[in-house]
Parts: C-alpha cells; sequence; structure tokens
C-alpha cells in the first residue's frame, strides 16, 4: 500500500511531498487513515535541526491529527477497525510499538511512534486515543498537542491558583490555549504578549485581561506595572528565544514559576540569576503539560461540547497536504494561530 507524505530530506530544506510504501503493521502498530493534521512549531524546530544534527533523516514529521483506525496488528486491544482517533505525542493506552519505517524510492524512511503528514501512517497504539465519531478532526488534531500540551501545563506544571497572575510569552495556538485554560482558572490578570496586533487581538478575545506589544512596548515596565514590582506568579515562555527566557525568568515573583516551553537551538544558552531558586522561585521545562492523553482528551473535548472551550476560533488558516511548505511558512511568519493540513 503507498500513501503520499511529506519527508524531511535534508535539515533546513523544504519537504518533499511523494508517494511512500507503508510496511505491513506489526505487534502494537496501527494503520490510520489522516483526516487533519496540525502544523506545530515543534515541526519547524525539527527540520531547522534546533537540537543537534538530525541523524534519522529522511525522516516523516507531524504529531497531532484526527482520523480513522484502517487496521490494526497483532496484540493491538485499544482501538478498532473504524474507529475515530485522535493522534498524540504523549503516551496512552495500550502498547509502544517500534517506529514504523517506510521505503521511498528504494530508500528506507523513518518515522516516530507517531506521525501525521500524511495521507495514512503506521503509529504506535499508544499514541491514538478512541473519540466520538461527531468529533470534527481539526478539533481532535488540536487535542493532539496544543490544548493538551497548554492545559495540562496551566493545571499541572505551572499549578495556577485563583486569581494568580500569568504572563504569556508567544500567542499561537498553545499561546492562545493557555490564555483559555487561564481563564478557565479564574487568573488575573492573563497578560498576552506577542508581536503581532493580530494575535493580541486573538488572546482578547480569548479572555486575556492585558495585551502588550513586544516591539513598541518596554516589556519590563510595563509588566512590573500591571502585577507590581515583585514580578508575575506564573510566566510562560513559548517562542524559545534566550532573551524572553531570561526576561520571563526575571519578571516572576520570587515565589513564582518560569515555564519554558519553547527550545532554544542546542548552540544556544540562557544566563539567570539562580539564588532566588534556593528560596522557593521555579524554572522548570514543560514537556506537553505532563498530559494523560486518554485521561484528558475526553475531559477536554466534553468541555469543547458543552461550549465550554472555543476551540475553533484557534485555527486561521488551512491547506492541502501538497502545500505543506506554504504552511510552514506561515507558521514561520508568527502570524498564524494553529495552522491545519487537510489530506485527500
Amino acid at each position: 500500500m503507498k500513501s503520499r507524505a511529506a519527508i524531511l530530506v535534508e535539515s533546513d530544506k523544504p519537504l518533499v511531498v511523494d508517494e511512500v510504501e507503508l510496511p505491513a503493521l506489526a505487534a502494537g502498530q496501527v494503520l490510520v487513515k489522516i483526516g487533519v493534521s496540525g502544523v506545530c512549531g515543534a515541526q519547524l524546530g525539527e527540520i531547522a535541526a534546533v537540537k543537534g544534527p538530525d541523524r534519522f533523516l529522511p525522516h516523516l514529521l507531524g504529531h497531532e491529527g484526527g482520523g480513522i483506525v484502517e487496521d490494526i496488528g497483532p496484540g493491538v486491544t485499544h482501538v478498532r477497525r473504524g474507529e475515530h482517533v485522535c493522534l498524540h505525542w504523549r503516551k496512552g493506552n495500550g502498547i509502544q510499538a517500534n517506529p514504523a519505517q517506510y521505503k521511498w524510492n528504494g530508500k528506507l524512511v523513518n518515522s516516530g511512534w507517531v506521525t501525521t503528514f500524511s495521507d495514512y501512517s503506521v503509529v504506535s497504539e499508544n499514541r491514538v486515543t478512541p473519540i466520538p465519531k461527531d468529533t470534527p478532526f481539526d478539533i481532535a488534531a488540536l487535542m493532539g498537542c496544543a490544548v493538551t500540551t497548554a492545559l495540562g501545563l496551566i493545571n499541572n506544571d505551572a499549578k495556577v491558583k485563583i486569581g494568580q497572575s500569568v504572563a504569556i510569552f508567544g500567542c499561537g495556538g498553545v499561546g492562545l490555549s493557555m490564555v483559555l485554560g487561564s481563564v478557565m482558572v479564574s487568573a488575573n490578570p492573563i497578560i498576552a504578549i506577542d508581536i503581532f496586533d493580530s494575535k493580541l487581538e486573538s488572546a482578547r478575545r480569548f479572555g486575556a485581561t492585558h495585551l502588550l506589544n513586544g516591539k513598541n512596548t518596554d516589556l519590563r515596565a510595563e509588566i512590573r506595572n500591571i502585577v507590581g514590582a515583585p514580578g508575575v506568579d506564573v510566566a510562560i515562555e513559548n517562542t524559545g528565544n534566550v532573551r524572553l527566557i531570561e526576561m520571563a525568568y526575571e519578571l516572576t515573583a520570587p515565589q513564582g514559576r518560569t515555564i519554558l516551553v519553547g527550545v532554544p537551538r542546542y548552540d544556544e544558552d540562557i544566563t539567570i540569576h539562580s539564588l532566588p531558586l534556593h528560596f522557593g522561585k521555579v524554572l522548570i521545562g514543560c514537556e506537553g503539560g505532563q498530559s494523560n492523553p486518554p485521561v484528558d482528551i475526553p475531559r477536554y473535548l466534553r468541555l469543547y461540547e458543552g461550549g465550554k472551550l472555543d476551540l475553533g476560533r484557534l485555527i486561521t488558516h488551512r491547506f492541502p497536504l501538497e502545500q505543506i511548505n506554504e504552511a510552514l511558512d506561515v507558521v514561520r511568519s508568527g502570524e498564524a494561530g494553529r495552522v491545519m493540513l487537510h489530506m485527500s
């Protein structure tokens, strides 16, 4: 069986969209027909090799999507043929299978436990969670990373309490979801920071109480003017910009938490004054908000179905798979919320 897929052949180069040959299903593997895939900033990092030289080239990409189970391999018990599923990069129920290998022009093409930039994908059982059949695939894709990461961060990493202040640096799809989560736990104030007024306007619609454009604002002065000299209770940095990471930490209160979502390049380091860490200040990295997909995804979908999570407005752009490189350019521009790929 063959499938169109977007292949990363060389770091920092456009993806190649071509047909690949799918492998036979091994133990714990699931064949999914992808309906919609989200495009996460993490893919930009993979393409740019921000964590160092990529030893898995060529390989497939994508880690959030919605689709239909076409077939299951030996040992799979948590999903059945015909079920609609959310594809996610965090571990869920079932077997962690060996990553699939595809064939393309006589070469092996690697993949991880989940990939979604393709019409069909062979993924590990523990990277898919069943969802109701009336759940739109684009909403399922948001549940695969953006929403679960953001709400998980607010609940699990930041542990935001009622009335605590939150500053969110970077308001793309994940950042806007953090605004939603901050509103749901009654944080106050909720400060949205970006360099694009369109994204700040989206943050306002989602419930941010203050909007700061980093291009024309003294962020240090304005944030302290809003929350007071000690700083914010929770600062969340989504961009991976080392200067913003340092600023977010600096503007965090003595007993506050700085949470890092964005990842700097492997050859860039931050410089901080570490003494406050010995007296209650917290600096941690976020790994998917410590989300538990089989538990959290159904909970968040109930909120969506009940009108408590207005997720559709997170999506700002849609592209077909063959325009994947144009989609990636939109994400790189920084002007997008969440960008979606629609398969045939």
